[in-house]
C-alpha cells in the first residue's frame, strides 16, 4: 500500500497538516507500505520555495520520512497537458469566459435558481455549455470546463460510480449516479487559464503516477471525491481507498487556516514543544 501527503507551499503548516500527515504516515507503517510526498505548487502565484522548504522541516521535525525525489506538481505540467489535449480531442472539454460574479448572477436569475451547491460552490448553470461538441485545437489560454452529461455519455457504464472510504463519516462503499454527477457537480473547471490545470485534474493524475493506493486526507474534501472518481473512469486510472478524517478546528470550532500562525508547527517547535506534545493536542 502506499500513502501520500501533498501539501501546498502557500503557507506555514499548522495542527491540521501535522494531523493528516502523522494519519496517513502512520497507515503506511502500520501495513508496511510507502509513505509519499508531494508538492502542490501549481498556484505558480502564491507558491513560494521558503515554504516548500519549511514544509520539510517541520515534516521531519515530527519524525517523518519519504523516498526521495519528491514529486512537485509544478514538474509535472505536460503531464497535464497530455490529459486535457485527450480530453478535448473526445470532445468532452469547452472552453469558459465566466466570472464567479458572472455564475452568480446566472444562478440568481428568476428563470435559473440555484441547481445545487457543489465541491467547488454552485453548480455550473451551462452558459458557455456549446449545443454540439467543441472541434479544432484547444485553446491555451482559456478556462476549460468537463461537459459533464458528454463525459457520462462517453463512458460505457454510465449509470453508477463507487469507491470505498474508511474514513468515519462516511464508512463504507460510497456510490453515486450520473444523474448525481450533473445535479450535485455539473461541469467542473479541468483547467484554469493561470494554472494550465486543476486541482482536481492534477490531483486525479497524480495519485495514479504514484501508485497511491489509499489516500487520506480531509473530511473538507469527501465531495471532492465524486470528481476525482469520474475523472478515473475516464482517465482509465486505478480508484484508490478513500479516508477522510476530521478537521482539527480551532476553540470556536472554526478549521484553522494557513494564516492562523498561532498554531503552525514552526511556532510551537520554537516554543519548545515536541513532536509528542503534538501528537497528544491533535489527539493521536
Amino acid at each position: 500500500m502506499r500513502c501520500r501527503f501533498a501539501p501546498s507551499p502557500t503557507g506555514p503548516l499548522h495542527l491540521g497538516h501535522a494531523y493528516s500527515a502523522i494519519i496517513a504516515y502512520d497507515l503506511a507503517k502500520e501495513l508496511s507500505g510507502t509513505f509519499l510526498m508531494r508538492i502542490e505548487d501549481i498556484d505558480r502565484s502564491r507558491a513560494r520555495s521558503e515554504w516548500e522548504q519549511q514544509i520539510y522541516d517541520d515534516l521531519h521535525w515530527l519524525g517523518l520520512e519519504w523516498p526521495l525525489p519528491v514529486l512537485r506538481q509544478s514538474d509535472r505540467l505536460a503531464a497535464y497537458d497530455k490529459a486535457l489535449d485527450d480530453l478535448w480531442d473526445r470532445g468532452l472539454l469547452y472552453p469558459c469566459t465566466c466570472s464567479r460574479r458572472d455564475i452568480q448572477d446566472a444562478i440568481s436569475a428568476p428563470q435559473e435558481g440555484i441547481l445545487s451547491i457543489g465541491p467547488d460552490g454552485p453548480v455550473y448553470p451551462g452558459t458557455c455549455r456549446p449545443v454540439h461538441a467543441t472541434a479544432g485545437p484547444r485553446p491555451k489560454d482559456a478556462n476549460l470546463r468537463l461537459n459533464m452529461r458528454l463525459a457520462l455519455q462517453a463512458l460505457s457504464h454510465p449509470t453508477t460510480f463507487e469507491f470505498e472510504e474508511t474514513g468515519p463519516t462516511h464508512l463504507g462503499t460510497i456510490q453515486l449516479t450520473g444523474a448525481e454527477l450533473v445535479t450535485e457537480v455539473g461541469d467542473i473547471v479541468v483547467a484554469r487559464r493561470d494554472m494550465q490545470t486543476s486541482y482536481h485534474l492534477a490531483v486525479t493524475i497524480d495519485d495514479a503516477a504514484q501508485g497511491i493506493t489509499h489516500v487520506t486526507r480531509g473530511l473538507d474534501l469527501f465531495e471532492a471525491t465524486k470528481i476525482h472518481v469520474l475523472l478515473q473512469h475516464l482517465m482509465g486510472l486505478p480508484t484508490p481507498v478513500y479516508h477522510h478524517h476530521s478537521l482539527i478546528r480551532d476553540e470556536n470550532g472554526k478549521r484553522l487556516a494557513k494564516r492562523d500562525d498561532a498554531r503552525a508547527l514552526s511556532k510551537y517547535r520554537s516554543e519548545g514543544v515536541t513532536p509528542t506534545d503534538i501528537r497528544e493536542m491533535i489527539g493521536l
